[in-house]
């Protein structure tokens, strides 16, 4: 154990800030006293949307219809295209790289919108911005050249056919490649009980079976195949629509996402289906899911996220959950548990009992959500009536009940489906796996001492052990930072590990994941971010990023938070504070004064970055589906007032024990 520490100073600008934190994080809240938070536009989305109304106004005959088809590609036409980049290309958001399967999905959207034609008024504002129609498709053009073209765009995905083929079916059916660049996908798969899918090969992820229908489906009707398996997959087509339809939530959109849904859709529409219910379903979820910017974010929204993560980031310094009127509470604590699945999923063959990210009907239950929405529920039990309690006790159990069943074989979890461990984004991830533990350890210890949940813990500990990276890192699955490389985000991998991990990871795996984030401090201070944050606030009005002291900042809100949070949910296990957890880390004395430096650093880059009102500019950390980027309004503020909040507490703590020692 080291020697006490000396308190950390953070005084008036500190408290401010997390008051102003914890304001705008309250005022957020919707009408029902939950948040519902505000997913980015996306340009990757409103391709998707616009092409698959494109084939809709193309095929139907209703005139109304046309005509509402009509206004709607209008306006998304003229929203996509003042988002391109200075090198021609497309990005998923619009603080986003260019990439090039955004930029084929452009490409697909803007062919389509030929047969609705262009208004005068989106001419005009391509002229009004410096550009007419031809030049912004001969930048386009230019862009996809030198990025590669579709070789660039298979190699993107390598061996998973997730995305790729729903790309080159989008294209072929703006007649912008051969149908025989699109690869046939075996939709007669999903003829067999859903417990089988893993055993089958799927060459597509456990949550794109919907695509894999539809567009297996038109590739076969376009291109078919020999017999005998022709005859094989002509008898599959009415059994795999009628699983296609099981599928569909009561919304119309597959996840409530607008790309897959919009796949769905238009390749039915192209095998000369649009009269059916399912094309009819998705195409109003995607007139519904239009903004009022007529963009289309890359999902509805994450409100169930959103809500666990505010309750958590609230809930971490005493008393500020009460800022909270009791009966709000309990409306609070009611619509988490509502958002509960209580029977087996159609769409993943889920068993009852996970939580998903909204409350909407196209969540579906995963093992991020489900902690998250299990250690909210935690927090707020000591300020629920008895009766909430008892039902927060038994929605919890359930839950990880839930989590027992999903762990995978190599102990780590995976999101949706046990088993499905082929493709990238259905392998076990290290920050699911440490969220699931954290829940577990943050349940009654009647509960989380029981035989069958520690050996969970520990062969999930042994999973993050065997994932730790050389350097002292962990990569996340759902995060990255596209200034990256690989487009990974070890900062927030391993700020997601370690904070509250449990002590059987092992000091030597702490400590050197400790490492790695003090290792990886930016020159300004914070964590995370590169090229593209500094070049985003050299333009706007919000920040002179050469102000600083230090120089240009080119770190996030987002990811700083999450190491200034990492940080200080370590230093009080090094340091045996009182209120700390009772499995202290006997830390060498300078790790420790270096991990309270990187405290005391992160929380005055903070409170700058709130000053200058850098929070109020999400940054795409977020991944949905395969690398697609997006980012989250709240994220910012959530992520700022848990590391500030974190602060606050052990600072309450570090004063209280000077104050004892001095008084003694």
């Amino acid at each position: 154990m080291t020697d006490a520490p000396l308190r950390i100073d953070t005084r008036k600008p500190f408290s401010s800030t997390l008051n102003q934190l914890d304001r705008e994080l309250l005022s957020a809240r919707n009408p029902d006293h939950h948040w519902t938070g505000q997913l980015s536009a996306s340009a990757l989305s409103t391709a998707t949307a616009i092409s698959a109304l494109c084939v809709a106004y193309r095929e139907t005959n209703d005139t109304d219809k046309k005509l509402l088809y009509s206004k709607q590609v209008q306006c998304g036409i003229a929203w996509m295209l003042a988002q391109a980049n200075p090198d021609g290309g497309f990005g998923d958001t619009d603080r986003s790289h260019s990439n090039i399967a955004t930029s084929y999905l452009v490409l697909a959207a803007i062919t389509l919108s030929q047969s609705v034609g262009v208004t005068n008024d989106t001419k005009s504002r391509l002229v009004h911005e410096g550009q007419s129609l031809p030049q912004v498709m001969d930048s386009l053009q230019n862009y996809l050249e030198k990025a590669g073209g579709i070789p660039a765009l298979r190699k993107r995905y390598g061996t998973d056919k997730t995305f790729v083929v729903p790309i080159l079916t989008n294209l072929a059916i703006a007649g912008c490649v051969s149908w025989d660049e699109v690869a046939a996908l075996p939709f007669e798969a999903a003829v067999f009980p859903q417990s089988m899918y893993r055993f089958l090969g799927m060459p597509v992820v456990s949550y794109a079976v919907p695509a894999l229908v539809a567009i297996g489906q038109v590739k076969f009707h376009k291109s078919g195949c020999l017999p005998p398996w022709s005859w094989v997959r002509q008898r599959c087509i009415a059994p795999t629509l009628n699983a296609l339809q099981r599928m569909q939530p009561d919304s119309g959109g597959y996840l409530e996402a607008t790309p897959l849904t919009a796949f769905v859709a238009m390749s039915l529409i192209e095998k000369g289906l649009i009269e059916h219910p399912v094309v009819q379903r998705g195409l109003d979820f995607l007139l519904e899911s239009a903004t009022a910017d007529h963009s289309w974010p890359i999902d509805t929204n994450l409100a169930t996220w959103v809500t666990s993560l505010s309750i958590a980031a609230l809930s971490s310094s005493p008393g500020r959950l009460a800022r909270i009127p009791e009966t709000e509470i309990d409306e609070l604590t009611s619509w988490i548990l509502s958002c509960q699945h209580n029977e087996r999923h159609p769409f993943t063959g889920a068993d009852p009992g996970g939580w998903g990210w909204t409350d909407l009907s196209g969540a579906v239950p995963d093992a991020d959500d489900t902690p998250g929405a299990m250690i909210a529920l935690t927090a707020l039990r000591s300020r629920a009536t008895a009766a909430k309690q008892v039902q927060i006790d038994d929605a919890c159990q359930r839950g990880a009940n839930w989590l027992l069943k999903l762990q995978n074989r190599d102990g780590g979890w995976p999101t949706f489906c046990r088993g499905w461990g082929k493709l990238p984004f259905d392998r076990s991830s290290v920050d699911l796996t440490a969220h699931a533990i954290r829940a577990f350890n943050a349940m009654p210890t009647e509960f989380s001492s029981q035989p069958d949940v520690q050996r969970s813990i520990d062969r999930g500990v042994v999973f993050l052990r065997k994932q730790q990276n050389e350097d002292g890192s962990w990569a996340p699955l759902w995060f990255g930072n596209q200034d990256r490389p690989d487009e990974d985000n070890p900062i927030y991998g391993t700020a997601k590990v370690l904070v509250d991990c449990d002590a059987r990871l092992g000091e030597k795996a702490i400590f050197g994941g400790l490492e790695y984030l003090i290792a990886n401090t930016n020159p300004d201070g914070g964590w995370g971010g590169g090229q593209s944050v500094l070049r985003y606030f050299c333009s706007d009005s919000v920040l002179n990023a050469d102000a600083a002291p230090e120089g240009p900042r080119t770190s996030t809100v987002e990811e700083t938070a999450l190491a200034v949070e990492c940080f200080t949910s370590l230093y009080s296990r090094m340091c045996a504070v009182s209120g700390g957890r009772n499995d202290f880390l006997d830390a060498p004395k300078s790790l420790t004064n270096r991990t309270r430096d990187a405290i005391l650093g992160g929380t005055a880059w903070l409170n700058e970055a709130i000053a200058d009102k850098r929070h109020e500019a999400a940054w795409p950390i977020g991944f949905y589906f395969a690398k697609l980027w997006y980012y989250e309004k709240l994220y910012p503020t959530i992520f700022a007032t848990a590391a500030l909040g974190r602060v606050d507490a052990l600072n309450r703590v570090l004063a209280a024990q000077e104050d004892e020692a001095n008084s003694s």
